[in-house]
């Protein structure tokens, strides 16, 4: 068939389609559901999948953690158990020849958050839910922690486990307004603490809302330990100097904590490595269900609307029984009749894929200008998926009907009334 059969093939779909607008409207109905609900789900996917890997950039990519289970796995006995890692383990790392800093923590927020005790108070104000953290004042480093006022605590102050502390940046705003805080004394689980520092703010993994790690109270590893003593989840991180050295860094701190936990050769690891790029995955784990729902929801309105297809179809070969006949006696063949009625199920879909893809855009737009939390972008891959497959629909559940009139009898064709 040549170009110009083509194009007078699909001017014959498109007048078809016009002359029964309402009953195409409805019929793809579902098609546009379906299509409208991937570039929905997929642009909500996209944003956050963005967003999560800034977060994990903003962590630096030289950059590695350790703890004494993996993060990215539902915690069991047999992990939970686990011995846990110790500051000389931590300590032991700093003398690798590429690592540049070296910070084993301690983190505590209280199991109650949101109704938990207040944790920070100074002349008559308080702040609930702030997370305590533990570290040596390399922490700075490893963690890239935004320092505005003050400075961190040193070596020394950890050693003699001094009462100083440097708080985030919410902790300090609701504490202490506008006026400097350096110098002051705050009171945590009833023991006075001077501030030394204030942080700006953090990278968040969403923009709307507070932070939790905006209002943060960092203090000496060891002071932490006289504070609470029965906190023991210590993680390490390490900083190197380049992104090239990763896999040489990651094998040396295994090799480290090996052998300092004395394990076999023929054993696996009693502890977990990893880097920023594992958060990236523990996400793409966690949205992996939300694309099966996206799937699940557009196949059922895909499968509706190629139901819908077929039938308003099959409607249009009986309608256009004698039409189909006199084409026949004047010379249409059966391939040209069979393209025609295939072109018209395929043009509708297609139709209901752009109506799809344009009220999904749509919707992402409202959600973009409207939820700063869900920073939707569509993705021109689910749109050329979502689109083709509207396309493919047409094509699967128009064939039957066009096959039907492509083998209609002519002479009985032009008997029909």
């Amino acid at each position: 068939m040549n170009r110009s059969n083509v194009r007078e093939t699909l001017a014959m779909a498109l007048d078809s389609l016009r002359a029964n607008r309402m009953r195409s409207l409805l019929t793809i109905l579902g098609v546009v559901i379906g299509v409208a609900t991937v570039i929905i789900i997929s642009s909500i996917i996209t944003g956050l999948n963005n967003k999560v890997q800034v977060f994990a950039d903003s962590f630096g990519s030289n950059a590695i953690w350790a703890f004494h289970m993996p993060i990215d796995v539902q915690p069991t006995a047999e992990l939970l158990a686990r011995k846990r890692l110790t500051v000389e383990e931590a300590l032991s790392m700093r003398s690798l020849p590429h690592v540049v800093s070296v910070n084993p923590s301690i983190r505590y927020q209280d199991p109650q958050y949101g109704v938990g005790e207040e944790s920070v108070k100074y002349n008559g104000k308080s702040v609930q839910n702030t997370i305590l953290e533990g570290d040596t004042d390399q922490v700075s480093s490893t963690s890239n922690l935004p320092l505005v006022a003050g400075a961190m605590f040193n070596d020394e102050q950890n050693e003699h486990r001094a009462n100083v502390v440097v708080l985030g940046a919410d902790t300090t705003s609701k504490l202490f307004g506008g006026t400097n805080a350096i110098g002051a004394e705050v009171t945590i689980r009833g023991e006075i603490f001077t501030v030394v520092g204030t942080l700006g703010k953090v990278a968040g993994l969403f923009g709307s809302g507070p932070n939790p790690n905006d209002n943060i109270a960092y203090m000496p590893l060891n002071t932490f330990r006289k504070l609470l003593p029965g906190q023991k989840d210590l993680g390490i991180a390490v900083r190197y100097d380049e992104a090239k050295n990763e896999a040489l860094v990651e094998d040396e701190v295994r090799t480290v904590l090996r052998i300092a936990r004395r394990v076999p050769t023929q054993k696996d690891d009693d502890f977990a490595v990893f880097t920023p790029e594992a958060i990236v995955r523990l996400w793409g784990q966690i949205t992996g269900g939300l694309v099966l729902f996206m799937i699940a929801v557009s196949s059922v309105g895909l499968m509706v609307g190629g139901v819908g297809v077929m039938n308003i179809m099959l409607v249009s070969v009986t309608e256009r029984t004698r039409e189909i006949g006199v084409r026949k006696a004047i010379g249409a063949t059966r391939n040209g009749i069979l393209l025609q009625f295939t072109a018209e199920a395929v043009t509708l879909c297609a139709v209901g894929g752009i109506l799809g893809v344009a009220l999904g855009g749509l919707v992402t737009l409202a959600i973009r200008l409207s939820i700063a939390a869900l920073p939707a972008s569509m993705s021109t891959l689910w749109t050329v998926v979502s689109f083709s497959t509207s396309c493919m629909i047409g094509l699967v559940f128009g064939i039957y009907p066009a096959w039907k009139a492509a083998t209609l009898n002519p002479i009985e064709a032009l008997r029909y009334e």
